[in-house]
């Protein structure tokens, strides 16, 4: 996979990263006062973390995990030179020196120092990255949806068991005091017996149909970036990362705005209904037989519906027999309005308590227990993210056998499950 500008871009990065302090050969766990970081934990008991991706997501993720007690940041990796130029800057500027920077995730998984890594690339290279750095014995922190494809998904799964690592997904929802109220109390049946769900998700503008194509920028690895994606003539709105367009847009890279805001919501929904090992069985799109929202159903009848109002103000809106629960980032409200306040018993049910997503990780790192969200439960909330999308493409309702994970009825749409990947960017075997 090696791309003709290779030599040219990797002379850029060392002579712009030298300038700039940053050491570009294999790095050196030092002392922790060398590093400005004294309060931190000794050196050679912290974990080494490499950080794949460099754009918009990453830069929580770049200022947040140094910042933990147990963590030592190492490497860096993006294919466009000035997002891989910021990514040592910010690390420069927070007291971190010595820190390897590369357009190749190879040589971080390669790199014997690093212990973890955080991947934080466009969707359509997030599995590929996972699953080879589980290969190479590292633990994985993998932005949301954890894959582009159903098989994916099982891919990542099996390897999670068969490397024993650990995974986190980026689904932050689930160490929020509010979203685990609404989980709480959904479980334990303070409103009745759920009957519909509301999922506020948005929406992104259409992919252009025709492009202007430009030159691609110096310093920027284009086929690379594209990796197991079909080949189309470079744009800049194609690669552009923008939380309300650019590759976002397209389907060649991701669920559009079911692999946005459904992967968080979606999730939701399945730890409330404490179905993370299981799914729904029929996907129904917007304007079939008359359907005036997207909407999914779960076998016991439970209908989760896409942009239905009333929203009452919330992302998420629960509807029981008995009451409501509404949930957004940040606020939680109920009917009636004093279940909000519910004093939970040690008798009743518990969801799995994170008040930290980042955290969560690195404490599963230390104890070797399964995160919050690990790979079983990111590959069924991404599931219900890529069924959506193609019930959505194909304009027909698809049919999900959740057991036996497979799509019934529907030689086409099953085939979906998967996608072609290019020559060269095989998805590793496990």
């Amino acid at each position: 996979m090696q791309s003709s500008s290779q030599s040219s871009r990797r002379h850029f990065i060392k002579s712009s990263l030298a300038a700039a302090g940053a050491v570009v050969v294999g790095p050196q766990i030092v002392r922790a006062e060398t590093l400005g970081n004294a309060t931190k934990a000794a050196a050679n008991s912290r974990i080494g973390m490499g950080f794949i991706g460099m754009g918009l997501i990453s830069d929580g993720h770049l200022r947040s995990f140094p910042g933990l007690k147990n963590v030592q940041p190492i490497a860096v990796c993006d294919l466009k030179d000035w997002q891989l130029q910021k990514a040592v800057d910010v690390l420069k500027g927070n007291g971190f020196n010595d820190i390897q920077a590369t357009a190749r995730f190879e040589e971080i998984l390669s790199n014997p120092k690093i212990d973890a890594v955080c991947v934080t690339t466009p969707d359509h290279w997030h599995a590929a990255i996972a699953l080879a750095a589980m290969k190479a014995g590292k633990d994985v922190y993998v932005e949301k949806p954890m894959t582009l494809t159903i098989e994916e998904g099982k891919a990542l799964v099996a390897a999670e068991k068969k490397y024993g690592r650990i995974l986190q997904v980026g689904s932050q929802q689930r160490s929020s005091i509010h979203f685990r109220i609404a989980a709480n109390l959904v479980r334990n049946g303070l409103i009745g017996e759920v009957k519909e769900i509301y999922c506020q998700l948005g929406e992104f503008p259409q992919a252009p149909e025709k492009e202007d194509v430009v030159p691609v920028p110096a310093g920027f690895d284009y086929d690379r970036w594209l990796g197991p994606t079909p080949f189309f003539e470079h744009s800049e709105n194609r690669v552009k990362g923008d939380y309300s367009g650019g590759w976002r847009c397209y389907w060649e890279y991701g669920s559009r705005k079911f692999g946005d805001w459904g992967a968080h919501h979606f999730d939701i929904v399945q730890w409330a209904l404490n179905r993370d090992d299981t799914g729904p069985v029929e996907f129904i799109p917007q304007g079939f037989e008359g359907a005036e929202h997207h909407h999914y159903r779960y076998a016991d009848g439970i209908t989760v519906w896409r942009d239905k109002k009333p929203d009452n103000g919330h992302m998420i809106r629960f509807i029981g027999t008995k009451g409501e629960v509404h949930v957004s980032r940040g606020k939680i409200d109920t009917l009636p309005s004093e279940l909000v306040r519910h004093q939970f018993k040690e008798s009743d049910i518990q969801v799995y308590e994170s008040k930290e997503h980042r955290q969560n990780f690195i404490d599963s790192i230390g104890t070797r227990k399964p995160t919050i969200c690990p790979a079983t439960v990111g590959h069924r909330s991404a599931t219900i993210c890529q069924l959506s999308g193609i019930a959505q493409r194909l304009g027909r309702a698809v049919k999900w056998d959740p057991k036996a994970e497979q799509i019934t009825g529907d030689k086409e749409a099953a085939a979906m499950q998967d996608r072609p990947r290019r020559e060269g960017y095989a998805l590793p075997v496990v």
